[in-house]
């Protein structure tokens, strides 16, 4: 497979950069069962460096469901000038406490929101940390990206809503730090639960995107349709199809599952769909998203999906400006 397919799919970026890793810098965060790690992958020069928060995923692995994952994603997007943080979640299998009883087990959604603002709230800590970084990171542009569990995550700090178990109320958790977000193969919309996911997961129920209002990036495999939790083929579409404003943008990946190629990591044997061609084509749509996001007036999306639509066999399709918003 030649090396501008593996990199980028054929699809215009700019030159990568050596990238300097350090982890984990550990947050103390009271009241956290654990203390919060991160991992931080950042281009080894360049000034005035954007942020992304990653949120991983609630996947069976021990590794990839954490800070330790994602490299085809994180390694890109770092070599290519974002400064990427990974916090790794409370629900990750290798903290073990899923299944312990721990309150807001076993998907721990609400601490997910959290730790995204406790890294944000200690930018500068961690910046500090990574020896040659502090002084270049650009803290006015800041996206939140995630996948699966972890696009959950990602929307609700762009606007996306859930119901309090406690007392029914409508919790909005946004970050008005964040400038724009990517939804990776995330959960949709509350009333698309199958009845069995609704029972497992009942929080999951009161999930809405009629608020969310914040910039973000939706993107969707055309074969990631798992009957155990919808009965809707296009579920996973909602937060574009149910979210106001023509901020949003829709990116449909041809033939794609769950893993979408395989973005949890280098040869993971989860992915069902395992295309490095099709993650060449994510990573590089995302930071050509990302980057335009964060720097408007920014051409590198439009390149980039001029580029995707031009290709004899694209990996997917880019839908822009819905801003129809249909119950729930």
């Amino acid at each position: 497979m030649s090396a501008p397919l593996t990199e980028a799919a054929g699809l215009p970026v700019d030159a990568a950069r050596p990238v300097v890793t350090l982890s984990p810098v550990t947050l103390t965060v009271p009241g956290r069962p654990v203390p919060l790690e991160v991992k931080v992958s950042a281009p080894a020069t360049g000034e005035d460096l954007p942020v992304v928060v990653f949120s991983h995923g609630h996947g069976a692995s021990n590794f990839l469901s954490s800070l330790r994952g994602y490299g085809p994603l994180v390694d890109f997007w770092a070599a290519h000038g974002f400064v990427v943080l990974q916090p790794t979640h409370l629900d990750s299998t290798g903290l073990g406490l899923r299944d312990s009883g721990t309150t807001g087990a076993p998907l721990f959604w609400r601490s997910r929101v959290e730790d995204v603002r406790v890294v944000l709230d200690h930018l500068g800590d961690v910046e500090r940390a990574v020896p040659g970084l502090a002084g270049r990171v650009d803290r006015t542009k800041i996206a939140v990206v995630g996948h699966s569990l972890g696009g959950h995550t990602a929307g609700m700090l762009c606007g996306a809503t859930m119901i309090d178990p406690h007392d029914g109320s409508v919790l909005d958790l946004r970050d008005e730090r964040i400038t724009a977000g990517v939804v990776l193969a995330g959960p949709g919309a509350g009333d698309g639960l199958a009845d069995a996911a609704a029972e497992r997961f009942p929080d999951l129920a009161g999930t809405s995107f009629s608020k969310m209002t914040g910039q973000v990036l939706v993107v969707v495999g055309d074969d990631d349709h798992n009957p155990v939790f919808t009965d809707r083929a296009d579920w996973r579409a909602d937060a574009y199809h149910r979210s106001p404003g023509r901020n949003k943008t829709l990116l449909t990946l041809f033939g794609a599952g769950h893993l979408l190629g395989g973005v949890s990591g280098y040869d993971a044997a989860e992915t069902t769909d395992e295309n490095p061609g099709r993650v060449a084509a994510v990573r590089a749509l995302v930071w050509a998203y990302l980057r335009s996001a964060v720097n408007p007036g920014d051409p590198t999306w439009t390149e980039a999906s001029a580029a995707l639509a031009a290709q004899t066999d694209p990996q997917g399709r880019v839908d822009t400006g819905d801003d129809v918003v249909q119950p729930a």
